[in-house]
């Protein structure tokens, strides 16, 4: 790709998708480009629209239950679901991903338990972190998915450490680490990036090119022509992918860790995506976008354009949307329900899972806590 090609301005118009370079693989009528086509079957292509679908009606529910003060927090991934999805679902059974804090459809994708995230989002005892954490902060060892944290940037490193142990112990296991266009402006990512571009390591960095980072534009992030320009500097590979096209990020996503597993190194991702929604449940958007241009990116919805790609294969109808939605729409109200009606993580608990074996201090500390007093209707 030539990245010379590229207007000098950041912008976050949805036609930037249209400068040179960028892969592309679903057109507006729902054509494909055959070049950069990844050849998925029709049960796959099936299967990742019925979890577009499910991710975009979980997102609708669990604002709805923040602003019925049943849960007190959400950030969400409206218009990201396919630059998520897709790049989850090109990461092999073996590799491991490094969340920032929209990849919930990531995560159940991989194998989280719709249960256990709504758990995590009412922090009731069966969540997996117990807890200990505001909303949306999960993780899932068992779906090789990191653990959530907020501050920015912290997982880039961590990727990037993971996938160099990898290497020295020869383990045929790759890295994707997502984060926002805002942390690339963070230490970490010059770390991260610096790290592995001189160990080579097997690291696909995907960044989620959003247009915002809460308040702040893409323009006030950087002075580069692209994201993807960054990763010259560093001698990493770099590429970038309309990040509202399913089938071009599940390419590009595919052939950087393709690169990464056979030793050719990391690749950064730049997706060129929108976020249509405000940043978290406790952000207005209003007050710095004009809905104009909300409007604008609406009309690039990349469900939408996965649905026009199967109807024009004669692979879903008005009927099997509405099943879909019907059965997806029971589902979320099951765990909801099973979540609000399980209690919260006992006192305990929070001198569990960080030593082993448990220090004497903590022990005493522990038990003298639950000896103590109780506020009224606090248990043990």
């Amino acid at each position: 790709m030539t990245l010379a090609a590229i207007p000098l301005k950041p912008t976050r118009n949805p036609n930037d998708v249209l400068a040179p370079g960028v892969v592309r693989v679903l057109h507006d009528d729902g054509t494909v480009d055959p070049a950069h086509d990844p050849g998925l079957t029709d049960a796959e292509l099936i299967g990742l629209y019925r979890a577009l679908v499910r991710v975009r009606m979980l997102d609708e529910r669990l604002v709805a239950l923040q602003r019925q003060g049943r849960i007190g927090f959400h950030i969400g991934s409206l218009g990201e679901e396919a630059a998520i999805l897709g790049s989850a679902f090109a990461m092999r059974p073996s590799d491991w991903i490094f969340p920032c804090y929209r990849e919930f459809g990531a995560a159940l994708w991989r194998g989280l338990p719709l249960q256990r995230y709504v758990d995590n989002m009412f922090g009731n005892e069966n969540d997996p972190v117990r807890g200990r954490q505001m909303p949306d902060h999960y993780t899932c060892r068992a779906a090789k998915f990191g653990s959530v944290s907020s501050p920015i940037g912290t997982q880039i490193t961590q990727a990037v450490g993971f996938a160099w142990a990898a290497k020295l112990k020869k383990d045929d296991l790759v890295t994707l680490v997502y984060f926002g266009d805002g942390a690339t402006s963070s230490n970490e990512f010059h770390c991260g990036m610096n790290f592995a571009g001189v160990f080579r390591t097997p690291t696909v960095l995907f960044c989620r090119n959003n247009g915002w980072a809460i308040s702040v534009p893409t323009e006030r992030q950087t002075a580069s022509a692209t994201f993807a320009d960054k990763g010259i500097a560093y001698g990493v590979h770099a590429v970038r992918c309309d990040g509202n096209d399913l089938l071009a990020v599940i390419a590009t996503t595919r052939d950087a860790v393709a690169r990464a597993a056979r030793g050719d190194g990391p690749t950064l991702i730049e997706a060129l995506t929108y976020r249509v929604a405000g940043h978290s449940t406790s952000d207005d958007p209003k007050a710095y976008r004009k809905e104009a241009e909300v409007e604008e990116w609406k009309r690039r919805d990349p469900i939408a354009r996965v649905r026009r790609l199967l109807e024009r294969k004669s692979l879903w109808s008005d009927a099997d949307q509405a099943s879909a939605e019907a059965a997806i729409d029971a589902e979320v109200r099951e765990a909801v329900a099973a979540a609000e009606q399980t209690s919260p993580p006992a006192l305990a608990t929070m001198f569990d899972d960080v030593y082993a074996e448990l220090p004497w201090h903590l022990v005493e500390q522990r038990d003298e806590l639950l000896r103590g007093p109780r506020a009224k209707g606090h248990g043990a």
